[in-house]
């Protein structure tokens, strides 16, 4: 996918949303073990790769999700993370998504010209159900970020944020089921309660797919296609978008960049339209693979 980065890759299980993690059964089905933690080499410094007229890869405005088969705040990834800031401090013009379960260690693996926070940096928590939510949101709300979000994924528990929306710091929250090994339950009533709650904080909330096992009511259905997974989180009504969250972006010398200039997302005219994760994604990479 066009929108990720991996500087590294290998993770270690830290809490009960790790246990049935994609990353560890996905390296698994390649024959490799997720449980070891190396920098990635053809992927270290992606964002900043440019094409053959000389002109960067990722554009102006994307948005790219990082980590996505790790943590951005892994301890053993101690090593290489100052060299995976200056990628972001060079690449203003990009957004850049952090996700953890690691909140704890933020304060001290942030780079020497943090400030306040990076304007290009959109920081999320995990929070798989409500002892982790009442664990990180509270050390997440200490941190200097300019844009936080919660990520309830695997959702394998009722949540309740009401009252950490109310605060007025979350711009984001995205939830959905679980996949592969185990596959526990998530329930129509608990993303409900969710999206009921950021629809009354005007947040957008992303419900981006079912899990395989799901639940409403007394009605239990299996549903191991990913595609007709995000089309039913999709049917179901439970999105929302919020108040629109503004990136102050700039290029290299500091210049507000025109917005003729930014990255327009592209969407597949069949394959996108109920796709759950249109409301949060960097759009379609026109592969050419969809039919």
């Amino acid at each position: 996918m066009h929108d990720i980065w991996n500087p590294w890759h290998g993770c270690r299980k830290c809490s009960e949303g790790c246990e049935n993690c994609y990353m560890y059964f996905l390296d698994r089905m390649r024959e490799q073990d997720g449980s070891r933690i190396y920098r990635t080499k053809n992927g270290f410094r992606y964002p900043l790769s440019k094409d053959r007229q000389g002109k960067y890869k990722v554009k102006s405005g994307e948005m790219i999700r990082v980590c996505m088969t790790s943590d951005f705040f892994l301890e053993e990834a101690d090593e290489w993370r100052d060299e995976a800031w200056s990628v972001m401090r060079e690449r203003k013009d990009v957004k850049f998504f952090l996700l953890t379960k690691r909140p704890e260690r933020v304060s001290s693996c942030l780079p020497y010209d943090w400030g306040d926070g990076w304007e290009n940096v959109f920081f999320n928590v995990t929070c798989e159900n409500q002892r982790r939510a009442d664990e990180r949101i509270p050390i997440l709300f200490e941190l200097p970020f300019k844009h936080k979000g919660i990520m309830t994924a695997p959702l394998i528990g009722p949540v309740d944020i009401g009252k950490y929306l109310a605060a007025g710091q979350i711009e984001q929250v995205i939830c959905g089921g679980e996949n592969y090994d185990g596959s526990r339950l998530c329930r129509y009533e608990w993303v409900k309660l969710l999206s009921d709650q950021c629809r009354k904080y005007d947040i957008t909330f992303n419900f981006i797919e079912t899990g395989t096992c799901f639940a409403m009511g007394e009605k239990v259905y299996r549903i191991s296609d990913k595609r007709t997974q995000s089309q039913q989180a999709f049917r179901s009504g439970l999105n929302y978008k919020g108040k629109e969250i503004h990136f102050h972006l700039t290029d290299e010398w500091g210049y507000d960049i025109p917005e003729k200039e930014l990255y327009v997302p592209l969407y597949h005219p069949v394959t996108c339209v109920e796709c759950s994760n249109r409301l949060t994604c960097n759009g379609c990479s026109d592969c050419g693979k969809c039919s």
